[in-house]
């Protein structure tokens, strides 16, 4: 019977992407456990196999290849301890930077400590051994099939990374008997692209920057942002705390929220810059991805990823700019969309999202902003602030603990500048011990919404805890601090120092806002404590993103069923339109 490739998925996309790296000599070892492997490169002239029964002397004959062409060399080996005669080779090629690919084969890692025999611990190894050891597992859905692509690049990446080296891979079997795949399925291959190395050609075609999380800007860079855009016709969609405010920002969050069928954010090519960012969805189904970052990581959010470009980011952009203007087209027509979306924004009610809206374009020139993560980070998005306004977030993290102190530590370096933080009340106690640090100055200003829970597990976006019963007691942590009590931070703040104002309602807080907003540092720092309500904060979300909506003929359906059936059996006619 002829022989093909292994039906076993993860050893394919092993197998094809060392074809894509062109990796073609392998150095193998005899056993059970690699079977599928080494049976299915037998079969593919591609590869170029030696045998060797001692995986010892395996390894250093693979140093010697490596070292003779420059080139990586792969070795296979079975299960047990066949991988401990590695070590020695292993080290040799770690300190001559040879770069030497370790495959050991195995079975289930849930098999490890279970007393089956021929499993071994893989999971550490000597530092001195390998650059990189990662784990391609079973795959058993697309989850697994994007990891193991991601993991298998990565160390591939890493035989020549920062100088060459030895690379292991543990390669999980299920020992399958299958070898009836004729050709293997195309593997997405990530290239990494460093200054020293020849860059790829820039395709002609729709193309879009993406900043997550960023530091201040340089002039240099944004200068060689927009040059880019100019010249490939592109826009810069931005994260709130991007601080990005060039000449090709997009304000798109509020119009990306409607959820409504958009090819303003499918692109042809997104160049990812930046750090983490709870935003990204504003952009959908990017073909490709080219990721910009000095770490050189494979840092894959939209599992599109193509190419990482290890170096500053002014100096990519300069390199792919050009004196040629494109007009401004997609710009227009992104700011056109979202325009319309603000216009016709309605009245909302008392709300996070209502206050930053009333906010966001009364905070003084030149000031910094600092949100919680989720609700202030989100709410805030959605309207434009003055283009002189930092914004940062703990998004790196993400956790609720430590945005006051952030924000307290940024204000201590430059006291002649305001800094605002908007906080939930479940962050704000978290972290409500900063605010006694006696280095705080006048310059510090502290919006505290307090709806007496942990709000955003009541929204009706929530994936699954809006399915539980009685949220409150142990999910949102209701009940706690005061339950919303009007005396305890105001009185807290007060011995502490602070100037204490507050609002229950819409008119309270038109009252108060000129005076927390007022652009020059005052005698005491400021806490603007507002009570708001977790239905008013779900109602508030839902308009928000409901400001416009797509009349598909699905939407039509489901309005005439209600009116002929009315609620009760339109709900199930609903439910069978959205399987």
């Amino acid at each position: 019977m002829e022989q093909y490739y292994t039906d076993e998925r993860n050893v394919q996309i092993l197998i094809a992407l060392l074809k894509e790296h062109n990796i073609k000599r392998i150095v193998a070892s005899p056993g059970s456990t690699n079977v599928t492997f080494v049976g299915s490169v037998q079969q593919d002239p591609f590869f170029e196999i030696y045998s060797c029964v001692d995986e010892r002397s395996a390894a250093y004959m693979a140093c010697g290849m490596a070292a003779e062409t420059c080139e990586p060399v792969a070795l296979s080996c079975t299960g047990a301890t066949a991988s401990r005669n590695y070590y020695p080779a292993l080290t040799e090629a770690f300190y001559r930077k040879l770069p030497v690919l370790a495959i050991t084969s195995t079975q289930e890692e849930s098999n490890i400590g279970q007393l089956v025999p021929q499993v071994i611990d893989r999971n550490v190894q000597p530092s001195d051994t390998v650059k990189m050891s990662v784990h391609l597992q079973t795959v058993k859905d697309d989850d697994d099939e994007w990891n193991c692509i991601i993991k298998a690049n990565k160390a591939i990446l890493e035989l020549t990374h920062h100088g060459a080296g030895p690379v292991h891979i543990n390669l999980t079997t299920r020992y399958s008997r299958r070898f009836d795949v004729k050709e293997l399925k195309p593997v997405r291959k990530i290239r990494r692209f460093c200054l020293q190395d020849k860059f790829p050609d820039m395709p002609a075609c729709k193309t879009a920057v993406y900043v997550g999380s960023h530091l201040r800007w340089s002039e240099r860079l944004t200068k060689a942002v927009d040059r880019f855009c100019a010249s490939h016709g592109a826009v810069v969609f931005c994260d709130p705390t991007s601080n990005y405010m060039g000449q090709y920002r997009v304000h798109y969050d509020l119009y990306s929220a409607q959820r409504l069928q958009d090819s303003n954010v499918e692109v042809d090519l997104l160049i990812h810059i930046g750090n983490m960012s709870d935003m990204c969805a504003v952009i959908r189904k990017p073909k490709a991805v080219w990721r910009v970052s000095e770490d050189g990581l494979l840092s894959d959010r939209y599992r599109t990823l193509e190419a990482v470009f290890e170096m500053p980011e002014e100096f990519f952009f300069e390199y792919y700019a050009s004196d040629r203007v494109i007009p401004a087209d997609y710009l227009v027509e992104c700011r056109k969309k979202n325009e319309e979306i603000e216009r016709n924004i309605p009245d909302l009610p008392f709300s996070h999202i209502w206050m930053a809206s009333r906010l966001a374009g009364k905070l003084p020139d030149g000031c910094t902003l600092h949100l919680g993560i989720l609700s202030p980070l989100r709410s805030w998005s959605y309207f434009r602030l003055p283009p002189s306004v930092e914004v940062y977030c703990n998004q790196g993290g993400f956790g609720i603990d430590g945005n006051l102190s952030s924000m307290i530590g940024a204000s201590v370096i430059s006291p002649e500048k305001l800094f605002f933080a908007a906080v939930g009340d479940l962050s704000f106690f978290y972290d409500m011990n900063s605010l006694g640090n006696r280095h705080i100055g006048s310059n510090v200003r502290i919006l505290l919404v307090n709806n007496g829970l942990g709000a955003e597990f009541h929204l009706f976006k929530q994936q699954n805890s809006t399915y539980v019963n009685n949220v409150e007691r142990y999910l949102s942590a209701g009940g706690h601090f005061g339950q919303k009590s009007p005396d305890l931070v105001r009185h807290y703040v007060d011995d502490l120092g602070f100037e204490y104002l507050s609002a229950s309602t819409k008119e309270d807080f038109i009252q108060v806002c000129e005076r927390f907003v007022t652009p020059s540092v005052t005698d005491k720092p400021m806490l603007l404590e507002v009570f708001t309500d977790v239905e008013n904060e779900d109602k508030a979300l839902y308009d928000l993103w409901h400001i416009k909506k797509e009349r598909s003929l699905k939407a039509i359906v489901k309005k005439g069923v209600k009116e002929v059936l009315g609620d009760d059996l339109s709900r199930k006619v609903k439910k069978m339109l959205n399987c």
